[in-house]
């Protein structure tokens, strides 16, 4: 009798899993402030792992739910699922969630629906409205006059953020902020009584940080206003306040964990958030707070506009051709696309399955700011005319079984998308001796914090890490990485005689996951003068000790503090007892 009510039954199916899915989330968000209270650090890090599989465990358990409900040549027909559509948009054009509700549609239908591309009549392709529709009855943020002193305002809006824990030292952390912050109005040769203040009411959350997120408002424009605040055995403290917008992009980055943020109506955050990141896209600070899918659907929007907009051809990207991926990029757009090849070159011996897996555990873990974030689309289209002779020459001979050309589509059925970067061995070609030398020391710094975090790259060749917009470096080859705790670090025994010393052979046993930190360095650096440049600043790579001693460390379940903003930032450093340094030795 009711089979007309077929598509909002399942609309309504895909709904409930929504609304369900979004409690859950706000669910692990909110627990954030708990953990940071009661320095569970090892707590917060289960949240964010938690929260990273959500998504896909509810979209994949709605996938279920639907096709179980459906009749199987119903659920393939198209004019069924444009109604089904049509009912979902009809109970959400009102959610102040309306934007991620779509993208949680999508997700289901794609998973309903594998091998098809984007249809604008069955999908949520292009956003149904501005979504600023949206606002709340209540200001998302505060707002803070300047009208007694600084310390007075200062003092005013930190209460306003209470914690079941005590500050350390709040008349310390107060003095250390106003002055800092009147430096920087005194370097803009404006009185404190002219600024204004507009500080997030949602706290942001990562690893042992919580951060207040605001903007400073002087004259016309605004900079951006972010206390990180850090939890230790005394109590709660401010690290530091960062007023420059290249440090909160740092902290911002698609190379780091996302926050744990508990906000209500989305679309509103990221436009406060956007105001002071205005190098990122949105879909990037989707990302950067948790909705990470939401995030790749705007991305995916922003891409069509641009491919519109532009008339580029998709070319190989430069650097050192991979044995796993075919890598391109589009001159005009800062990202690039990278495609599995149907077969590794040697000595690569890993499976596309495990190249997956590899990217899936870089998605759920922990990056330390030195992991670069991926989109994965399957099925997307370009046109074909937009790609070079000899990009498509590429894809045609090492990825066949990937791509399908029927008049001018061009379909790659599985690839990756990240941000774009210099890669290193590029970049150290044609730096400054200066600049060269901060990349070398960049480079050490990123293996070791990977190591912190029980990550080793496996391939420690410089073309498989970039240099970001800000000079920091990052790495972006996934398909040998590993846990660090998994691998056995060695010595090379010496040679018993000189058969052994002169063999081409190793004449010792070598097992898989054995690796040789003093034959980095034959390898890892082409030119003499880099490899004494990285031998002064980073040496303790090349033994054992570093690498044992961190896979202890991780195995006691110790943690190495990394702070996402340069360490000359933290008042400690600026205010606090200061010892004199060493000349900076000349490379």
């Amino acid at each position: 009798m009711f089979e007309k009510l077929l598509p909002y039954d399942t609309a309504f199916v895909i709904l409930e899993a929504y609304v369900r899915y979004f409690c859950e989330f706000k669910k692990i968000t909110k627990r954030a402030k708990i953990r940071f209270e009661h320095r569970d650090w090892s707590g917060i890090q289960s949240d964010m792992k938690e929260r990273a599989l959500l998504y896909r465990n509810w979209v994949g358990q709605t996938t279920e739910d639907v096709r179980d409900s459906l009749d199987l040549k119903l659920a393939n027909r198209t004019e069924f699922w444009i109604e089904v559509k049509q009912r979902y948009f009809e109970e959400i054009r009102n959610f102040n969630t309306r934007n991620v509700a779509e993208t949680f549609y999508n997700s289901v239908f794609r998973h309903l629906n594998p091998g098809l591309s984007a249809n604008p009549e069955t999908m949520f392709v292009h956003a149904t409205g501005s979504y600023r529709e949206f606002k709340s009855v209540y200001p998302i943020y505060h707002t803070f006059d300047f009208t007694t002193s600084v310390p007075t305002t200062i003092e005013r809006m930190l209460s306003l953020y209470p914690f079941e824990a005590p500050f350390e030292n709040l008349a310390r952390d107060v003095r250390y902020i106003s002055k800092t912050l009147e430096a920087k109005l005194n370097s803009l040769n404006v009185h404190w009584k002219y600024a204004r203040v507009e500080l997030l009411k949602s706290v942001f959350y990562r690893n042992k940080g919580a951060y207040l997120v605001g903007r400073l408002f002087v004259h016309d424009s605004s900079l951006p206003f972010v206390l990180p605040l850090l939890h230790q055995r005394k109590g709660i403290f401010a690290d530091s306040l960062l007023l420059d917008q290249n440090d909160v992009s740092s902290i911002f980055s698609y190379h780091r964990s996302y926050f744990l943020v508990d906000v209500d109506i989305v679309i509103e955050a990221v436009d406060f958030l956007k105001s002071i990141l205005p190098t990122k896209r949105f879909g990037e600070i989707y990302s950067s707070i948790g909705f990470e899918k939401h995030g790749k659907t705007v991305f995916y929007r922003d891409f069509q506009r641009h491919l519109i907009r532009s008339d580029d051809q998709f070319a190989t990207a430069p650097g050192i051709k991979g044995m796993v991926m075919v890598v391109f990029t589009l001159p005009s757009y800062n990202m690039v696309f990278k495609v599995i090849k149907d077969r590794f070159e040697a000595p690569k011996n890993i499976t596309e399955e495990e190249v997956k897996e590899k990217y899936h555990l870089v998605s759920r873990h922990d990056r330390v700011g030195r992991m670069t974030d991926s989109h994965m689309f399957e099925h997307l289209v370009f046109d074909v005319r937009r790609f070079s002779e000899e990009l498509l020459a590429d894809l045609r001979e090492h990825t066949a079984s990937r791509i399908s050309i029927k008049g001018n589509q061009l379909t790659i059925n599985h690839l990756y998308v990240e941000k774009r970067m210099t890669p290193l061995n590029l970049y150290l070609e044609t730096a400054s001796d200066e600049e060269r030398r901060d990349a070398i020391d960049e480079y050490g710094k990123a293996i070791k914090e990977l190591a912190s975090v029980n990550i080793f790259p496996g391939d420690l060749l410089l073309k498989n890490f970039g240099v970001t917009r800000l000079k920091r470096v990052v790495f972006y080859d996934y398909d040998e990485i590993g846990f660090l705790t998994e691998y056995h670090f060695r010595e090379i025994p010496e040679p018993r005689d000189d058969y052994e010393a002169f063999s081409a052979e190793p004449y010792f046993h070598v097992g898989p996951q054995d690796i040789f930190p003093e034959e980095f360095v034959q390898f890892l650096f082409p030119k003499r003068e880099w490899k004494a440049v990285f031998r002064e600043l980073h040496g303790d790579l090349y033994g054992i000790d570093f690498w044992r001693g961190t896979q202890r460390k991780i195995k006691r379940g110790s943690s190495i503090d990394f702070y996402p903003y340069d360490e000359s930032l933290r008042f400690r450093n600026r205010y606090g007892r200061r010892k004199k340094r060493s000349p900076k030795p000349k490379s």
